[in-house]
């Protein structure tokens, strides 16, 4: 797995363990992605499908994309396609990924990287492999995280933060028996390079085999746990040992730090459990989400489909 990664752990700041008196989260439910097809036909698991609003809330949705091998000709894309009123988070682990919108941002992220797109007002964007790769063919493997802007936020101007590899903070737990990537937000007082309208976390973690990651998390936001490749538990205390495995999320109520297990044995393709766990500052403002708009209400997402269909979110570029 190509998303940075260190030779040896034992040199990077470690979490704290939980104090006395700390508070582990309890897991509320496990759900398990249906698979599909986005774009152009990559393959998706669709992380967040199922979880009441609620509690993703200030998240809207994530897709697992891939991961997937190409034979020469086959990396897909998405075609040409707007959006308005949030944030969409596109992080490749595997892979390169070209990025273009019409108001002049973009560029190319690869393993490790993250490109944060704020669609705010509109725009018209479109996610492609490079002619390279299509020709020769490939690993591809990444998620992307559709966060919502709170109302007010809803009607800036589109902008691009171009996140790469070598920025993320990287922290590892007190037995260096996890990496632990931290894209935004803060973790145990160490911050990621992502900026963000709504206060929230995005981290992607790779624990060894028969390791445990405790993880602090801040007390006044929601936390998710997906599971990208290999198979543990999750939960501590009375609610320990909650299994899961690729492809599924856990929900987390209150608390002042969760837990993760990755299993003793995993599978020879996966040889690590590897997990994104991403929480925030819920919003609490209604939502009305039609396709590519999230807007807070049915006649906001109407008024994002005329101004789309009359232009108003520019041009596609020669």
């Amino acid at each position: 797995m190509p998303a940075i990664t260190v030779d040896d752990l034992t040199v990077l700041p470690r979490l704290k363990a939980p104090a006395l008196g700390d508070q582990p989260r309890p897991v509320w439910e496990v759900t398990t992605a249906p698979q599909g097809y986005e774009g152009e036909g990559f393959p998706v698991r669709r992380a967040f499908a199922g979880i009441d609003m609620r509690r993703l809330d200030p998240f809207i949705m994530m897709d697992q994309m891939g991961e997937v091998e190409y034979a020469p000709g086959e990396p897909k894309g998405t075609p040409w396609h707007p959006h308005r009123g949030f944030e969409t988070v596109t992080y490749i682990i595997d892979g390169v990924m070209d990025h273009q919108d019409s108001h002049g941002g973009g560029g190319t992220i690869t393993n490790g990287d993250t490109q944060w797109m704020t669609a705010g007002s509109g725009l018209l964007h479109i996610e492609a492999p490079p002619e390279w790769l299509v020709q020769q063919g490939g690993l591809f493997h990444g998620i992307q995280l559709w966060v919502n802007l709170p109302r007010d936020a809803k009607r800036n101007d589109p902008r691009y933060q171009d996140i790469r590899s070598g920025q993320v903070a990287l922290l590892t737990t007190p037995d260096a028996g996890a990496l632990v990537r931290v894209i935004a937000g803060a973790v145990d007082g160490h911050q990621g390079p992502g900026s963000t309208f709504t206060p929230m976390s995005l981290v992607h973690a790779t624990i060894e085999p028969g390791a445990r990651l405790d993880l602090p998390w801040q007390v006044d936001h929601n936390a998710l746990v997906y599971v990208l490749n290999g198979k543990g538990t999750v939960g501590a205390g009375l609610d320990a040992g909650r299994p899961i495995r690729t492809g599924q999320t856990a929900v987390l109520g209150a608390g002042d730090y969760l837990t993760i297990d990755a299993d003793g044995s995993q599978e020879s393709r996966s040889p690590k459990l590897d997990v994104i766990v991403v929480g925030g500052q819920p919003i609490n403002e209604p939502i009305a989400w039609a396709g590519p708009f999230v807007m807070n209400t049915k006649a906001e997402v109407m008024e994002a489909y005329t101004d789309f269909e009359k232009g108003r979110f520019g041009h596609i570029p020669v």
